[in-house]
């Protein structure tokens, strides 16, 4: 099970960047989690898009989903062309009406996600836990049977989500702002996520929903104030096996 970031900003992306979107790999099974802005022209670089076989969105924020339009059209093409013969399937949740912008029939279908109930998607199975956040929005628990990943989406801290992330091998967590800066729109800040990381016992730790603003690196120091296992910050093709 490899992941790979294709995109780690917050709200819009960076020059040369891209906002959310996190690429699992294993068995030559492509899943994307998030599809923001940037995210389909960085993708290619990892997976052809006629190879892509799901996606799953957290939440309707535009930093999260902006590029799925252009998904739409890029599976359209695809089959036209021979490349692909099958549906590409978006898994999103239905709290909020625009689940079904998620469908572009008959090319992209859209599935409806359950948050007490498990999903089994090619080799892994996908875990959800509603986090706070002013929109709906999900966090997701990803195993292979062997390994897991914690993706906390947008959220604010809750202790709720420790329990949800309990060990897990890499906690992929947003870190939107810096210590004792106050947190708004439902996010953390990097002494919320060092709290999170040793509440949860994380193995490894990788910040995203990165800001635009400071110096980046002090992000790292602050959540070793709490957190003593090893913490990255994000970055367009880091990847983790």
């Amino acid at each position: 099970m490899k992941l790979t970031v294709i995109g780690c900003w917050h709200g819009y992306p960076e020059r040369e960047g891209a906002t959310s979107g996190y690429l699992i790999q294993q068995d030559d099974f492509s899943l994307l989690l998030d599809c923001g802005s940037g995210v389909l022209s960085h993708l290619q670089r990892y997976c052809p898009l006629q190879k892509l076989n799901a996606v799953v969105v957290s939440h309707y924020h535009q930093d999260h989903i902006a590029d799925i339009g252009v998904l739409h059209y890029a599976r359209l093409i695809e089959t036209k062309l021979g490349r692909a013969s099958i549906p590409l399937f978006i898994y999103g949740h239905k709290d909020d009406k625009r689940f079904d912008t998620l469908a572009y029939e008959p090319y992209v279908k859209a599935i409806a996600y359950e948050s007490n109930t498990p999903l089994q998607i090619g080799p892994f199975s996908i875990s959800f836990l509603k986090t706070n956040h002013p929109a709906p929005c999900y966090a997701m628990r990803i195993t292979n049977g062997k390994k897991e990943f914690v993706y906390t989406a947008d959220t604010s801290y809750f202790s709720g989500l420790a329990s949800f992330a309990q060990e897990c091998d890499l906690l992929i967590t947003e870190c939107s702002f810096y210590k004792n800066q106050e947190t708004v729109g439902g996010h953390m800040n990097s002494q919320d996520v060092g709290i999170l990381a040793k509440t949860a016992r994380a193995k490894h730790v990788l910040l995203t929903h990165l800001p635009h603003f400071g110096e980046r690196a002090s992000l790292l120091t602050e959540v070793k104030e709490s957190y003593d296992g090893q913490v990255e910050l994000a970055s367009k093709g880091w990847s983790f096996t």
